[in-house]
């Protein structure tokens, strides 16, 4: 005879009984999400984290006959070149020096060699490196040219301005984790006429969770049920995030971060310990500091992680050496960016390296003051 059991004796969690997401909600989410981007464009709902986002612009714009100009300042750039080749589109990259910023000469010099470019992608803020793509200057190269944009701006979206219309932007793609402060497993990309048009033309991918052709019949059916199967959960901590940030308000959440990154600068610069990228080249989500030459990475981050204090290597950015000092999303706060910096220096000074933790708490806290 089999024993009844209580859903206590399973081990129920009530995170396993969430109730659907209510369909009429999905227009309202991408309303407000087009509010943050400030477009009047189509908003698409991804149920994916959002370098499948980024793959599914790829793949939809992708096709034999297409040429795209790539700018590479970090992995993303590279991995969004590739995906545009494997579907038949002519690929040029300009590539960054490691952990800077592209130079829009290069940019220029680029879209002027021709033949026609019908795509520019870039990332806007790189958090693997703490640079800052110059985009309204690119955008502007591009839309003189009457090329189609697409933007990575998954770090930057709430980090940095970003006026998705009056910048021109085609296809920006975000993901609420960073600077949002939101879920990791969903994103949303805007999408203008001009990006549809080419999305949309013969051979455009179907039946795919890749596939934007197939968004486009959620947007023009109603935008009530997302093809698949919901994630109630991502909707809902998504919703929760955007509550967040109309309270603070977009601006103060934009200028949050920019002092975040002005208090590490000045941080590491009393530490003596100056950052990687100029300040006008640099995002406002993460800072990086070259490691001296005779320190490894590695025991800065162990040390620092004795504090209780997370440290991260630059991503792609070899031969920099650089240490990420992560002020993003909720981390934006003064308390974050003291413990990151003294951190630091604590890590330095073990290591046997000078640092002046003293002047460096001073100047973040006169940061903060000012």
């Amino acid at each position: 005879m089999l024993k009844e059991l209580s859903m206590s004796d399973l081990g129920w969690n009530p995170l396993h009984g969430v109730p659907s997401y209510p369909a009429e909600r999905y227009a309202v989410l991408a309303d407000r999400i087009g509010g943050i981007l400030r477009s009047r464009n189509d908003i698409v709902l991804m149920q994916a984290e959002a370098v499948v986002a980024l793959e599914a612009a790829a793949v939809s714009l992708a096709r034999p006959g297409l040429s795209a100009l790539n700018i590479i300042t970090s992995t993303y750039g590279g991995w969004f070149g590739q995906w545009l080749r494997r579907g038949g589109a002519t690929v040029r990259d300009i590539v960054a020096e490691p952990g800077l910023p592209i130079e829009i000469e290069a940019v220029a010099k680029a879209l002027d060699a021709g033949p026609h470019i019908d795509v520019l992608a870039l990332v806007h803020a790189e958090s693997a490196s703490g640079s800052l793509n110059p985009l309204p200057e690119i955008l502007a190269l591009a839309r003189a040219r009457g090329v189609v944009t697409v933007v990575d701006a998954v770090a930057s979206v709430g980090g940095h301005r970003l006026d998705v219309d009056d910048l021109g932007i085609d296809i920006a793609v975000i993901g609420p984790q960073k600077a949002l402060g939101g879920p990791a497993g969903v994103s949303a990309l805007s999408v203008s006429g001009r990006a549809w048009h080419l999305i949309l033309r013969d051979g455009a991918p179907r039946d795919s969770i890749l596939s934007l052709a197939d968004q486009k019949s959620w947007v023009d059916g109603g935008r009530r049920g997302l093809p698949g199967t919901p994630a109630p959960l991502e909707f809902f901590a998504l919703e929760k995030a955007l509550d967040r940030i109309e309270a603070e308000g977009l601006e103060n959440v934009v200028a949050r971060h920019a002092l975040a990154a002005s208090a590490t600068r000045a941080g590491l610069a009393a530490l003596g310990a100056p950052a990687w990228v100029p300040a006008a080249k640099a995002s406002n989500l993460v800072t990086a500091v070259p490691v001296p030459k005779a320190l490894a990475p590695a025991a800065l981050i162990a040390a620092a992680g004795q504090l209780g204090v997370e440290l991260t290597e630059g991503v792609g950015t070899a031969p920099a050496r650089l240490m990420r000092l992560n002020h993003t999303g909720p981390r934006a706060a003064f308390q974050t960016v003291l413990s990151n910096v003294v951190a630091y220096g604590a890590a330095l000074r073990q290591a046997g390296h000078p640092s002046d933790i003293a002047a460096a708490s001073e100047a973040i806290s006169a940061a903060y003051r000012s």
